[in-house]
């Protein structure tokens, strides 16, 4: 698209908002009730979630093994597979920074090698968070710390079988989902 396109469908789509309200400060979500003017003018309400962001990793072996972990989730009362990752500590964190922390403290690994896979929004329509994913190589073992509220499996997967997983719908967590596909595809897996 071009950017005089851009613009134009940006004006053309673009909501206003006109108030505001406060409904919830919590230690990572922030809650707004918003009332915005719709592109025909007309009223709207929008219950928004702003979120201090987030980060990802899918940190591949030599043999194309990744460590992944599993753990329980307390608002879908599953214990899922995931890809390591992390809140940042504030918004102003460096992603790669935040990440390379995570990935220490929840597996014990470093990575030599950080290969940015971008960043994506797992629920635009009611959250301003965004995810930034890496991929992780030449990774290096060592000794996890992880924090006190903290409860997880971590354990290796041959990438290739993960993707059938994601495929196949075992694997329900939005951000494993695109860096597995992201990495096997950057891979030629």
């Amino acid at each position: 698209m071009l950017k005089t396109d851009a613009e134009h469908e940006l004006r053309a789509l673009r909501e206003t908002q006109t108030a505001s309200e406060n409904i919830f400060d919590g230690f990572i979500l922030h809650v707004r009730k918003d009332t915005v003017a719709l592109p025909n003018g007309n009223p709207g309400n929008r219950e928004v979630i702003r979120h201090i962001g987030a980060v990802c990793v899918i940190p591949v072996t030599e043999d194309n093994r990744v460590i992944v972990e599993r753990q329980y989730r307390y608002p879908i009362d599953r214990v899922i597979t995931e890809i390591p990752a992390g809140k940042l500590d504030s918004r102003d964190e460096d992603r790669l920074s935040a990440i390379q922390r995570e990935l220490r403290e929840e597996t014990g690994y470093t990575a030599d090698e950080w290969i940015p896979l971008g960043d994506f929004h797992p629920a635009p329509a009611y959250s301003d968070e965004y995810i930034s994913m890496y991929m992780a190589r030449k990774l290096h073992p060592g000794k996890r710390h992880l924090d006190e509220d903290e409860f997880l499996d971590v354990f290796t997967v041959p990438l290739s079988e993960l993707v059938e997983d994601v495929m196949a719908g075992r694997i329900s967590d939005a951000k494993t989902q695109t860096a597995v596909l992201k990495a096997a595809r950057m891979l030629g897996i």
